[in-house]
């Protein structure tokens, strides 16, 4: 089951680069990533045990569900907005191949079980990113993707190099050559690996895989790619890479923490952490186009996860509100999407009045955009308040940091909320001749099934959800 996650997907992608028509092709996608939530569901009913390079365990698992289903949500999205994206033939084809490479990609690097193939599969899954993004080809789409490109380089570059080192580290203690990235191996060394090593690779790894996170100060691809690539592609660049970025730094950070002499990942990831959230917490307010809004609104969450698992303790929020912030996003994505197109602009003040002129579309992004802001009944205010707890505890100046950054970021958010979706309506753009996109299900299921499953999940803790959690926290031990 674990190896058909990585698989399937990438068979679909070699039958999608070879089909003729977009329409059959966006349907393809669509069936090959709801198969792929299928056997995503199938690890929590029949789980297996380690499979060589593939590892299942309680960090992955939820990980590996959200990424299924905001990938067959992404690419129900997509088959209503097809007509609307306006790709050339052969862009769409390529669209829907990179989408899948991405999907496999990033089970591949959620399930590794060596940092060598984690490595790759997330340079892959940004390779195929970066030619989401640019597809459109206008010069801002390519600007964007250039940017993305050259950023992530420099990201992977330097995780590559930290890799090394980690190996390095371990050397002397394993006898197996095959065994120096394996993350199990790695981890039953570690006591014992020169602590001078294990500290150089730590921060070159932070800041390598904080790069592709969105974490400061190399996060400024992030607000151009979801600003330019196509609608889904936001959803699930900030609901899904994001994460698995951030998952390669969690699984690293338990390597070195089981050395004392080494330096420890948790207070540069704090730092991080606090420098993503608060500087997003400003740029939010200076932000006219609602997609670069949003994009913010990503380094701004995954600043505030960053900070939980840098902190005793703060491991389940901080899994919380990953899965949180991966559903309200991809729905506020999904929904503002559908606003852009029918407005026919990505500026906030030509977006207005969605709740009287579109309801079903206005509310569900309204009550997106309040979940993001930390308002009930979703489950980031649950995991904002627990960290707020950890916080207090651990250091009441990072407690007042951090309401800080959530007061000003909130705030930022239900101002854009009004404008949004409670200002004066705004009309609609005429519709392309040939080139409509419906407003059913396609468009409108993906994000109240997102909202739907967001408020479920706060409402079922502690129950599945809370067991699930205390798994991740466990892993990170």
């Amino acid at each position: 089951m674990m190896a058909a996650l990585v698989l399937f997907p990438w068979a679909a992608a070699l039958l999608l680069a070879l089909l003729p028509g977009q329409r059959l092709s966006a349907r393809l996608n669509a069936a090959a990533s709801v198969v792929g939530l299928v056997l995503a569901v199938g690890l929590v009913l029949g789980p297996e045990p380690a499979a060589g390079l593939l590892h299942l365990d309680g960090l992955n698992l939820p990980l590996l569900l959200i990424g299924g289903f905001i990938g067959a949500t992404a690419s129900v999205y997509s088959l209503g907005a097809i007509h609307a994206e306006a790709f050339p033939p052969w862009a769409g084809r390529a669209y829907h191949a990179a989408f899948q490479i991405f999907l496999g990609a990033q089970s591949l690097a959620l399930l590794s079980d060596n940092l060598g193939v984690m490595w790759v599969a997330i340079e892959i899954a940004t390779l195929a990113s970066v030619l989401m993004v640019a597809v459109h080809r206008t010069p801002s789409a390519i600007e964007a993707a250039w940017k993305f490109f050259v950023l992530a380089g420099v990201g992977i570059a330097l995780a590559l190099f930290g890799t090394i080192v980690l190996a390095m580290a371990a050397r002397p203690l394993l006898a197996d050559p095959e065994s120096l990235l394996s993350i199990s191996a790695l981890r039953a060394v570690a006591a014992g690996a020169d602590p001078g090593l294990l500290s150089l690779a730590a921060v070159m790894l932070l800041v390598g895989y904080g790069t592709k996170a969105g974490l400061v100060p190399l996060h400024s691809w992030l607000p151009d790619a979801d600003a330019e690539g196509p609608t889904a592609i936001s959803a699930v660049l900030s609901g899904l890479l994001l994460n698995a970025a951030l998952h390669a730094i969690l699984r690293v950070g338990s390597i070195i923490g089981l050395n004392a002499e080494a330096i420890s990942p948790a207070p540069f990831l704090l730092v991080l952490g606090l420098a993503s959230l608060l500087l997003a917490s400003l740029a939010l307010w200076r932000r006219r186009d609602a997609r670069r809004l949003f994009a913010w609104s990503s380094i701004e969450h995954i600043g505030i996860a960053a900070i939980c698992f840098s902190l005793p303790g703060g491991a389940a929020p901080g899994m919380l509100h990953l899965i949180g912030h991966s559903l309200l996003k991809s729905a506020v994505f999904y929904a503002v999407g559908r606003a852009i197109i029918l407005k026919g602009s990505q500026k906030i003040a030509d977006i207005s009045g969605l709740a009287t002129s579109h309801p079903a579309l206005g509310w569900g992004l309204l009550l997106g955009i309040a979940g993001l802001a930390g308002l009930p009944p979703f489950p980031l205010l649950m995991s904002e308040i627990r960290l707020l707890v950890v916080a207090a505890i651990f250091n009441p100046w990072l407690l007042i940091l951090l309401l800080l950054g959530l007061f000003t970021a909130g705030a930022a958010l239900v101002t854009a909320l009004t404008k949004l979706c409670w200002g004066p309506e705004t009309p609609d753009a005429p519709a392309p001749a040939g080139a409509p996109m419906a407003g059913g299900w396609t468009v409108l299921g993906p994000v109240w099934l997102h909202l739907a499953v967001a408020a479920l999940l706060a409402v079922g803790l502690p129950g599945p959800m809370g067991r699930m959690l205390a798994a991740a926290a466990g892993v990170l031990q």
